[in-house]
């Protein structure tokens, strides 16, 4: 039992389930990787599914344990975040590397996330960096504290990358968005940011809808098939 409850301790996530909508991974001409917020859940999130009415799409969406990525708030040190962020990354990773392994190479796989869901897309495509369909980060950024150097190695190779938040947002602050789109723009992504004046932390009507562009877009040639 000890054992058992390290490990846990270690790897929160890893035994969390992933939801599915849209079509098996085996027919999918390409996938979505949605990431739920703080106390939200994989079912709420992949609610966004039936929004974007896309066909031809898997979308999976991953449960994290205690339906929160990691405990403190995305500025805070990194230490105080971990083990849960590094196991929240690993999560990632791990249903990615399912969808590659069905045959999706990652430049048809769009990560997406709402609010801490935000912030791990967005560093995860960071930190794990090559050419993505899409990333979709609403209201969310790179993970670390204010004043840290949010320099990430490695190349992009255009991958459509969309912020959108709310300003003033209670828990993102607008210019964490900014220099976030800054530094994936930086690492070759091509980015796309947008402000909310007075938005309240959710997802609009009108988010939906550009997200909803970029993966039509993101996926035109595939979806032709």
């Amino acid at each position: 039992m000890n054992g058992t409850h390290s490990i846990r301790q270690m790897y929160p996530h890893a035994q969390k389930p992933v939801l599915e909508a849209g079509v098996p991974l085996a027919e999918a001409r390409g996938a979505v990787v949605l990431l739920h917020g703080r106390g939200g859940s994989a079912e709420d999130i992949l609610g966004l599914a039936g929004a974007f009415d896309l066909p031809g799409l898997a979308y999976l969406a991953p449960q994290a344990a205690a339906h929160s990525w990691y405990p403190s708030s995305f500025l805070a040190p990194q230490e105080e975040n971990e083990p849960w962020l590094s196991s929240a990354l690993n999560k990632v990773r791990s249903v990615v590397a399912s969808i590659e392994a069905a045959g999706i190479p990652r430049e048809r796989i769009v990560i997406a996330g709402f609010s801490q869901g935000a912030c791990l897309s967005t560093e995860f495509v960071a930190s794990r960096p090559a050419r993505y369909a899409g990333l979709i980060a609403f209201t969310g950024g790179l993970i670390g504290p204010v004043g840290m150097d949010l320099h990430h190695e490695g190349d992009l190779a255009g991958t459509p990358a969309l912020f959108l938040s709310g300003d003033p947002d209670p828990h993102v602050p607008w210019q964490r968005v900014v220099d976030s789109a800054r530094e994936l723009e930086r690492m070759g992504a091509k980015v796309e940011t947008v402000r909310y004046p007075g938005k309240p932390h959710s997802v609009s009507a009108d988010e939906v809808k550009r997200a909803k562009v970029l993966l039509q877009t993101a996926f035109a040639t595939a979806l032709r098939g």
